[in-house]
């Protein structure tokens, strides 16, 4: 997949929490700037760019800035990587990555990653009292893994406003997916008690993000790919 304009890109997902084991896809997510004159006419470029083999998403700069604003998880990660795990870095990325705690709010983040996890809940739920294929017991093992890392660094994010994307004890992780892959019902409580914890824990998150500092970074985006004096900017 070529996309022109990428200002920041990067491997995310199990990769990224340390949760990969042979075999293990590898994921990359990304930012990139439509051409300025472009978002003006009739047919407006494509938000977002998605490719298999490998896995690599892009998202339009207001796009990912959209979603982050909601508290997107997956899409949060890209600013909060380990250096080593970029793969581009331009200026305006470095910049995003400057005011990433400007997309933060307490409520957002708690709903998002609550949120998150309740999809992946609902899944295991789903599949009933543990009888069945090692394929399934696979792919619910994951899903739980997954909730509790979703629980887990929801609620460091809430409670410091850093997201600590690299999980200190990743086989407490995997050793959960795998009880919960025998029993789903093990799943519930680990839920409850992040809500719990949400509820009891006081936020360091302000009560709204910092739009002004985004729509800043977003108008310098704009100009740098408006063409100037007949010649687009690179």
């Amino acid at each position: 997949m070529t996309v022109p304009n990428v200002l920041l890109s990067g491997i995310v997902g199990s990769t990224a929490y340390g949760l990969a084991h042979a075999g293990s896809d590898i994921d990359r997510l990304g930012v990139f700037a439509a051409p300025t004159e472009l978002l003006h006419g009739l047919h407006p470029p494509k938000e977002s760019h998605v490719s298999s083999a490998p896995d690599h998403t892009l998202h339009e700069a207001v796009k990912w800035c959209r979603l982050a604003l909601g508290g997107n998880p997956t899409v949060m990660e890209l600013v909060w990587l380990p250096a080593e795990l970029y793969e581009v870095r331009t200026p305006l990325g470095d910049e995003l990555i400057g005011i990433r705690t400007s997309f933060l709010s307490a409520a957002r983040v708690r709903d998002a990653y609550l949120g998150y996890a309740g999809q992946q809940f609902r899944r295991l739920e789903a599949r009933g009292d543990g009888s069945f294929s090692a394929d399934t017991r696979k792919r619910t093992a994951k899903h739980a893994r997954h909730l509790k890392r979703l629980c887990h660094q929801g609620l460091g994010l809430y409670a410091t406003g850093r997201l600590a994307i690299r999980l200190e004890d990743p086989e407490e992780f995997h050793d959960f997916g795998e009880r919960v892959a025998a029993d789903p019902a093990v799943a519930l409580p680990l839920l409850r008690f992040y809500e719990d914890a949400f509820t009891e824990t006081r936020s360091v998150l302000p009560d709204r993000p910092d739009e002004a500092a985004i729509e800043a970074w977003l108008r310098r985006v704009r100009a740098h790919f408006y063409p100037t004096g007949g010649e687009r900017a690179s």
